[in-house]
């Protein structure tokens, strides 16, 4: 596979280590205790071993699902916007695709959240570039709330106990500010036109968590902009620096012991 000309945002920055072994743990366990075969297993060494490689992989599941239900999710909000703009959009198709599921209820959330913060569409999945750092990437909307141009970022979260949703990770910021530091957009992208990034001039930075009980909006601060910029370039140093290293040649060569002395 050809390496990639530049990073995309989110590459970038998943170089930051982030340890999921105390999750993955969790979820292997708690998909031994909660399977159905348990009872069974228990005082058989050989059907336990089978339940336990059945439940090894939850968290590998739990997220390919996660991931799924966020496409559909973001699919939805998408076709929203492109709705209001009166232009080409899969509005119904992707409302029956979460009730299929049994998520209608992120869409009837981000349907309130729409009327109650006004949005007015811009530009969804905007395609963004910036040639001076090296990196491309895509905003999930560009639009204007209050009067104000904002760049927003969804995320689909899961709800707490309480019945709360759950809270945005702080790299969203990142993701935001890598966004307004584009240079350029896309114009239309099957000619692979671009134009210079128009909406880099103050903007409020948005990142925005749907899900099934609620839609909670947080702003980027403003005062830690250009700390998460520094931290994304960095970040982009160090996988530019992976890619060279990854491709300069065998890391480990063998080596032979030295000759034996020779007879006096």
């Amino acid at each position: 596979m050809d390496t990639p000309r530049v990073p995309s945002i989110t590459t970038v920055i998943s170089q930051q280590a982030a340890s999921l072994d105390g999750w993955i743990g969790y979820m292997a366990a708690t998909a031994v205790t909660q399977h159905p075969g348990l009872g069974g297993a228990v005082g058989n060494p050989g059907q336990l071993r089978t339940l336990v490689r059945e439940s090894a992989n939850a968290a590998e599941q739990y997220r390919d699902a996660a991931a799924a239900r966020g496409d559909r999710v973001h699919h939805y909000c998408e076709q929203v916007s492109l709705r209001v703009l009166d232009r080409p959009h899969e509005f119904d198709a992707a409302r029956a695709a979460l009730a299929e599921h049994g998520e209608e209820k992120f869409a009837d959330r981000f349907d309130e959240w729409w009327q109650q913060y006004q949005v007015t569409p811009i530009a969804p999945e905007l395609t963004v570039w910036n040639e001076s750092v090296g990196y491309a990437g895509t905003l999930d909307l560009v639009a204007t709330i209050g009067g104000r141009l904002c760049l927003i970022d969804y995320k689909t979260k899961g709800t707490d106990r309480h019945g709360r949703v759950k809270g945005l990770d702080p790299r969203v910021v990142m993701q935001l500010v890598a966004g307004l530091k584009a240079e350029e957009s896309i114009v239309d992208e099957s000619a692979g036109t671009w134009e210079p990034w128009q909406y880099g001039a103050d903007p409020i930075l948005l990142g925005v968590a749907v899900g099934e009980t609620e839609v909670l909006t947080l702003r980027a601060n403003p005062d830690v902009l250009k700390y998460h910029w520094f931290k994304f370039c960095s970040l982009r140093r160090l996988w530019q620096a992976s890619q060279e290293a990854s491709e300069a040649g065998t890391p480990l060569l063998p080596i032979a012991p030295p000759a034996a002395p020779a007879a006096g």
